[in-house]
Order: C-alpha cells, then sequence, then structure tokens
C-alpha cells in the first residue's frame, strides 16, 4: 500500500514517518513545505518525499502525491494559538478544499487528526459517542471539518478514522508545552519550576506511543469513525510533573500556584481508551 502523509516536518509527524518506516512494508510518502526541515530526519531517505504547500491549488492532488491508497492528514498550520480566528477562516477553508480535490480524485482511506477540546468543557471521562461542544477556534474548526469529511466520504464511499489526540510529551514538542518548559528550566539551572497548583486532571502519552497508534488504527481496515487516542489513565499534573522529574533525576522543585487553572479546559478530563485498547 501507498501511504501519504503530511505535516511532515510537525512534531507528530515525524514520530509518525519514523514508525511507518521501521515498522511496516507500506511505500510511503511524505510532504511538508520546506524539505531543510526533514532532510536530516532518519526516514528521510526511506520515503518518497515531495516538496509542497498543500494549500496552493493544484488541479489534482491525488495524481501530484503519485496516487496514494491512503492518506494520513497530521497538516495543521500555527498550533498552538488556540483560540485565534484563523483556525476557522483560514486553516478549515484551505484543508476542506485540499481534502475535497484529493478525494474527488481517487482517494479511498482518509485518516485525520482531531483534538481532544472537541469535547469542550466536558468533565470526567471521555468516550466518541459524546455529542462533541467545541469552545476554541482552533476546536471549532476541527469539528466542522469532521463534519463536513464524514457527510463527504459517505457520499463516494470512503473510509475515514477520525484520531481525537489527548496529552502527549516527547523530544521535539513545542517549547510553549509544560514539559519542554520544564526541561528549559533546568538546562538554565532553575531551583524551582513555576507551575499552576497542578490539581487538573488529564491523560499522558509518549509521543511514540501516539504515533504508534496512529498507524496502528490507520491500517487496521475495521477501525472506522471516532476514536480517542488517549492513555485512559487520569493523573493530577502535578504528579505527571513530580514522576517525570524523578525520572530523569533532577531535584528542581514545583513553586506550585504561580500561575492560574486556565479558564478554557475543564479542571478534569481523561479519553476512553475502550475503542482503542480493541483496535490494537
Amino acid at each position: 500500500m501507498k501511504i501519504l502523509v503530511t505535516g511532515a516536518s510537525g512534531f507528530i509527524g515525524n514520530y509518525v514517518l519514523d514508525y511507518l518506516v521501521n515498522n511496516t512494508n507500506h511505500k510511503v510518502i511524505a510532504t511538508s513545505r520546506n524539505k531543510e526541515k526533514v532532510k536530516d530526519k532518519m526516514w528521510y531517505s526511506k520515503v518518497q518525499f515531495i516538496e509542497a504547500d498543500l494549500y496552493l491549488s493544484k488541479s489534482n492532488y491525488f495524481k501530484f502525491f503519485d496516487n496514494p491508497d491512503m492518506l494520513i492528514h497530521l497538516a495543521w498550520s500555527n498550533l498552538p494559538n488556540y483560540n485565534k480566528s484563523f483556525h476557522i477562516t483560514e486553516n478549515l477553508v484551505k484543508d476542506i478544499h485540499f481534502l475535497e480535490n484529493i478525494l474527488d480524485h481517487g482517494l479511498k482511506q482518509l485518516v485525520v487528526t482531531g483534538t481532544c477540546f472537541e469535547y469542550g468543557m466536558q468533565e470526567g471521562e471521555l468516550f466518541e459517542t459524546m455529542v462533541a461542544n467545541p469552545q476554541n477556534p482552533y476546536s471549532i474548526a476541527k469539528d466542522a471539518l469532521r463534519k463536513f469529511l464524514q457527510i463527504k466520504t459517505a457520499e463516494i464511499n470512503v473510509r475515514l478514522l477520525w484520531l481525537r489526540l489527548f496529552y502527549m510529551f516527547g523530544k521535539g514538542q513545542n517549547p510553549n508545552s509544560i514539559i519542554s518548559q520544564l526541561e528549559f528550566a533546568i538546562q538554565k539551572g532553575e531551583k524551582q519550576f513555576n507551575m499552576s497548583g497542578g490539581d487538573q486532571i488529564r491523560d499522558y502519552l509518549p509521543v511514540e506511543n501516539v504515533a504508534e497508534y496512529i498507524v496502528k488504527c490507520a491500517l487496521n481496515l475495521e477501525a472506522k469513525g471516532i476514536i480517542n487516542i488517549s492513555s485512559g489513565k487520569p493523573i493530577k499534573l502535578r504528579d505527571f510533573i513530580d514522576n517525570y522529574i524523578k525520572t530523569i533525576g533532577t531535584d528542581i522543585k514545583l513553586n506550585l500556584g504561580y500561575y492560574p487553572y486556565s479558564s478554557i479546559e475543564p479542571m478534569a478530563f481523561w479519553g476512553g481508551d475502550k475503542k482503542l485498547k480493541n483496535l490494537i
């Protein structure tokens, strides 16, 4: 099978491509806007790389990307600015144009990453059967894209997989993530790490596991619809950070309560992983 992966230069894209080339025998096509960002990656020499801006109009994206059997669509610009309107006015419009084009020209299997923020302010264990209630522009745009694709793929009999990503961590993560900020503080020799009270309950997965689950779900032909990519194991943020500090062997102290809690996230939510476990 020939698999096209967008967002090759992104955090998740790098790990998905690494997993694909090291654990499957499929032909892999990777794409991003800038070859310079990826040409030193371990997977680069093992894939067919096509440098492209997905959102510069082409008459036939399916042909342009060498007629892939499956698309794993990870690309989404300018994260993590979740509250910016461009997610709706620009990213959503461009994604619909690109995906509709490649579907109309022959793509038969589509895998797209969504977000746990689609569940909105609902608390507790979140399941795929719950009604989405997105509250910020990023999640509103993702949810609208999902609804469009559900209609479109049903019309043309294409398999659609919508993977809702929960919290993840790993090398190469956005510098604004809490683990990246913690590691930066450690590198600077800080004695304490400023954070919120840490009572938020979330679930976390190493990005290597996230990539593995994305690929395994994509390749399982029984997998369809919405699937949470989550650990299913709720943990308080401060406990997660404490465990991480112990793992890397540093004595930095947590300065709890330095920052207020976020007003755009529930205090306690995590992804139910029953559907995921049944598939992988």
